[in-house]
């Protein structure tokens, strides 16, 4: 279909008609010699006298009205809109908080090679492989230990996010595990964002042993804000001290938030966890609808030049092929 962008500049079409209907004839006034014996003279030299006026007649007349309201369309802007063509944008905001308390240095997990490595390593390699499955979904980072700390914003740009995984160490964050604080912060950095399904994965190993508000009242905060808490459990529940996993924490949190709790005991299990969640939050995009534009604009523009070019043409032949014995129309007495 098309459309005009400029609809208002087709209210110009009337303003030519008006003019010449109630404007007055203009004359412009010119010097000139008179001469007594003119008659004469004229017959001396085989042609006879014209009458002054405007040339062309009606058909200029309707020519000027015509390039008129060709210039007047082009000014409006016509436009060809083509069909919507759609597009995909995430509308899943996903932050992954991970322990890097001291007791994720523990070597009780293996790698893919089957060495034995510490919790936090076999924590980054499966998080690295989540990362490069949610390839349409912003994720951000969050390390705590005796404090939480943003390590990565919300962003789209993953591979800058496996860097900034990779810098993560153990202790960086201090020794405890602030696991109620790790959960405030996810929720103001979510806060900002404007899609509706937002998603918190929670990964450790040890109890809350320093935060400033508590992993229930944490949990109670992100279930009325619409955010989405995953527990991971990947520490020992017979250990003691800071070792010791809080298995019925972590289960609240989920529940009260309308998550799901899941024990990792190893880096099969780790995996096994990413897989069920990636089932649990399935990829969603809304679709957006995108009109382009084909502009028209030149045809009505070259038209009326094209109609000028003509005119002036067929007028300068015109001039050109009439009789020797009849006056040019301007020619004065």
């Amino acid at each position: 279909m098309w459309q005009f962008d400029y609809p208002w500049v087709l209210f110009l079409l009337p303003v030519v008609w008006l003019g010449w209907r109630y404007l007055r004839e203009y004359r412009e006034g010119r010097s000139a010699l008179r001469v007594p014996f003119f008659a004469a003279m004229s017959r001396a030299v085989g042609q006879s006298p014209g009458t002054a006026g405007a040339g062309g007649g009606r058909w200029q007349r309707v020519l000027n009205l015509l390039v008129w309201a060709l210039l007047v369309t082009a000014c409006a802007r016509p436009v060809f809109v083509e069909q919507a063509i759609e597009h995909e944008q995430p509308i899943r905001d996903m932050m992954l908080a991970i322990d890097i308390s001291q007791s994720m240095q523990t070597t009780d997990y293996t790698d893919a090679s089957g060495q034995r490595v510490d919790r936090l390593t076999a924590v980054k390699a499966v998080v690295r492989d989540f990362i490069d499955r949610r390839k349409d979904d912003r994720i951000g980072l969050i390390v705590f230990g005796t404090g939480a700390y943003p390590q990565a914003p919300l962003t789209l740009d993953h591979a800058s996010l496996r860097v900034l995984l990779d810098e993560v160490g153990i202790g960086m964050a201090g020794p405890n595990t602030a696991l109620g604080d790790a959960i405030g912060l996810s929720i103001k950095l979510l806060e900002s964002a404007r899609e509706q399904e937002k998603v918190l994965i929670l990964l450790t190993d040890g109890n809350d042993t320093g935060s400033a508000i508590t992993p229930g009242h944490a949990a109670q905060m992100a279930g009325a804000r619409g955010v989405v808490v995953h527990t991971i459990g990947i520490g020992d529940p017979q250990a003691s001290g800071d070792a010791k996993v809080d298995l019925q924490t972590l289960q609240d949190i989920a529940r009260a938030t309308g998550g799901r709790f899941f024990r990792a005991d190893d880096r099969d299990a780790l995996q096994q966890v990413y897989a069920t969640l990636d089932q649990l939050t399935p990829h969603k995009v809304k679709t957006f609808s995108h009109q382009p534009k084909r502009d028209l604009f030149w045809w009505p523009l070259g038209g009326a030049l094209l109609l000028l070019a003509v005119a002036h043409g067929l007028a300068a032949l015109a001039s050109r092929l009439k009789p020797a014995g009849v006056a040019r129309p301007q020619e004065e007495r």
